[in-house]
């Protein structure tokens, strides 16, 4: 399971798009954000900053920003994603719904 949570946050910081923040449009590089930040402070070997970047993309176009600073703490505590995802509370199941809206369009916007 942690694997499973590890591998999403990583497929969630491969996304490229136009954001929602009007400070991070633009380049298809340099978005910056809590989520960036985190990815590119997880040090994985796939986690570039243009990667990190398109992600930050991807989640502030689709998530807010409460939402991007749950994302963001998976990458320092994999094992938050998985306390949400098995927690049975209306709000962790529609968090975690839109979650994987968002790793969906991140993996289909830059993996």
């Amino acid at each position: 399971m942690r694997n499973f949570v590890i591998l999403s946050a990583l497929v969630a910081l491969t996304a490229c798009s136009g954001g929602r923040d009007r400070g991070n449009s633009g380049s298809l590089r340099g978005a910056t954000g809590n989520v960036s930040r985190a990815c590119l402070a997880a040090d994985r070997s796939a986690a570039t900053p243009a990667l990190c970047g398109c992600v930050q993309r991807v989640a502030n176009t689709e998530l807010s920003s409460r939402d991007r600073s749950r994302l963001a703490a998976f990458f320092t505590d994999p094992e938050t994603a998985h306390a949400i995802m098995i927690s049975d509370t209306n709000t962790n199941d529609a968090f975690w719904a839109r979650y994987r809206a968002f790793t969906t369009s991140a993996h289909n916007q830059c993996g």
